[in-house]
C-alpha cells in the first residue's frame, strides 16, 4: 500500500492504562483497500471478520488469500477458521446477537490454536461489533496482546472503532463486560461506505450528528445542508464527515481514555437509547436508530429542566425526521416506559438512584447531570 494513497492521518496520544495502549495512529486512504500489507507483519496476526465482510465484492482480494481450515463452535457461536501462512482468520455470523462472550472466546481459542503470543497482534475487520469483540479478546489473551482495525462501517469509523471502548453483550445489557483497550493502528477507507445497506448507513450517520451536535456548530450545519448529498453518499461529503469525527473523538479520549469526565459527554443520546436497544431485543433495531432516538429524548429532558429551548429542540428534532430516525417519545419497538426507565438504571455508567444523562443547552453547550425518574418518565410520555 502506498503512503500516497493516505488522504489524511491522525495520532492520539493516551495516558496507557496497559503496556501497549499509549497511542493510536489513524490512516485515511482515498483508494479500494488493498489489504495485503496487513499479512507482511513479521508477528503472527488473528484476523477476524463476519460472514457479510467475508463475501464483500471489495475484500475478496484479501480473503482469498486464506484457505478453510475447519468450522467450529464456542457455546452458541458457530465459527470457521482460515489460514494464511503463519496467520488464521476466524469468520462469525454477522450481527448484534454475536456480539457475545462466545464470539470473544472463540477468538482466543484460534489464537491459542496458532500459537500467538502476547506480542502478536488481532486485527478486526469489520463493524463495531467485530471491532469491540476483537479488542476485547485481545485485552483478555495471555494478559494483552495488541489490536489494530479495518472498519468498514460509517458507525465504526465516526465512532466505535476510535477509542478503545471493548466489550460484548451479556443477557440482554448492552456492553456490559468490556475494558478500556486502544487499538495501536486504524486502517480508514471511507470508500466501503458505499457497499453498506441503506439500514446501516443511516445507523452510523446518527453517530455522526451526534459528534456534530456535541462539539462543533459548523458541522452540524453542515450536515443540515447537505442532506441530499449524504443521502445519496457522495465521496467527499462523506470523507470531510468522516475525518471531522475522528478528529472530534480523538481530542476527547486523547484527554478522558477511560470515562471519568470529558468523554462521558459521547454517551449524548445513548442512556435512552442503550435502554431501548435491550428491551426492544438486541438487534431488532439498529444501535444509530436508538442512538437518534434517545438524542431526542435527552433533548425533551432538557427542555423539561428548563436548560434548552423548544426552538433547538425542535430543530434538533426536525433534523433527525429528516434522515429517516424516529423521535417519537413512545418507539412503536417497545412502549413500556417504566421498562425503560429500569434498564436505564443497570446502565454500566450510573452508579446512584439517579439516572446519569447528557443533555443540552444548545449546539455545543452541553451538561453532564443527574437526573430523576420523574423528569425521564415525562421526557417518555
Amino acid at each position: 500500500m502506498s503512503n500516497n494513497d493516505i488522504f489524511e492521518s491522525l495520532k492520539i496520544k493516551y495516558k496507557p492504562l496497559f503496556v501497549g495502549t499509549e497511542k493510536s495512529k489513524l490512516y485515511f486512504y482515498s483508494t479500494n483497500p488493498s489489504l495485503d500489507f496487513l499479512l507482511e507483519s513479521k508477528k503472527k496476526k488473528i484476523f477476524v471478520t463476519d460472514q457479510t465482510i467475508f463475501n464483500l465484492e471489495l475484500l475478496k482480494p484479501f480473503f482469498n488469500n486464506f484457505k478453510k481450515e475447519s468450522d467450529k463452535s464456542t457455546g452458541g457461536t458457530d465459527y470457521s477458521v482460515y489460514s494464511c501462512d503463519k496467520h488464521g482468520l476466524v469468520v462469525i455470523p454477522a450481527g448484534e446477537k454475536y456480539k457475545t462472550m462466545d464470539s470473544v472466546l472463540s477468538i482466543v481459542k484460534t489464537a491459542l490454536d496458532f500459537n500467538l503470543t502476547r506480542k502478536d497482534m488481532f486485527t478486526a475487520i469489520g463493524g463495531g461489533v467485530l471491532t469491540d469483540i476483537t479488542a476485547f479478546a485481545a485485552s483478555i489473551y495471555k494478559r494483552g496482546a495488541s489490536c489494530e482495525f479495518v472498519p468498514t462501517t460509517l458507525l465504526a469509523m465516526v465512532d466505535a472503532a476510535i477509542g478503545g471502548k471493548t466489550g460484548c453483550d451479556f443477557d440482554d445489557y448492552k456492553n456490559i463486560v468490556g475494558a478500556f483497550f486502544p487499538a495501536k493502528s486504524l486502517y480508514i477507507y471511507p470508500v466501503l461506505i458505499q457497499s453498506l445497506p441503506e439500514k446501516e448507513f443511516i445507523s452510523g450517520f446518527a453517530e455522526a450528528i451526534k459528534t456534530a451536535m456535541l462539539f462543533d456548530r459548523k458541522c452540524y450545519e453542515y450536515i443540515k445542508a447537505n442532506k441530499d448529498k449524504i443521502l445519496a453518499r457522495n465521496p467527499d461529503v462523506l470523507c470531510k464527515i468522516i475525518t471531522f469525527c475522528a478528529k472530534a473523538k480523538a481530542k476527547v479520549v486523547e484527554k478522558d481514555l477511560s470515562e471519568k469526565n470529558i468523554r462521558m459527554l459521547l454517551n449524548f443520546g445513548h442512556t435512552f437509547g442503550h435502554a431501548l436497544e435491550s428491551r426492544a431485543g438486541l438487534g431488532v433495531l439498529t444501535h444509530g436508530e436508538c442512538v437518534a432516538w434517545g438524542i431526542a429524548r435527552a433533548l425533551k429532558a432538557s427542555v423539561l429542566l428548563g436548560l434548552c429551548s423548544e426552538s433547538y429542540y425542535n430543530d434538533a428534532v426536525e433534523t433527525l425526521k429528516s434522515f429517516g430516525y424516529e423521535t417519537s417519545a413512545v418507539h412503536p419497538a417497545y412502549s413500556d416506559s417504566k421498562e425503560i426507565l429500569k434498564t436505564m438504571h443497570n446502565d454500566k455508567k450510573n452508579s446512584s438512584s439517579y439516572v446519569r444523562l447528557i443533555l443540552q443547552k444548545e449546539v455545543c453547550k452541553n451538561v453532564i447531570t443527574e437526573t430523576t425518574e420523574d423528569i425521564i418518565l415525562e421526557a417518555l410520555k
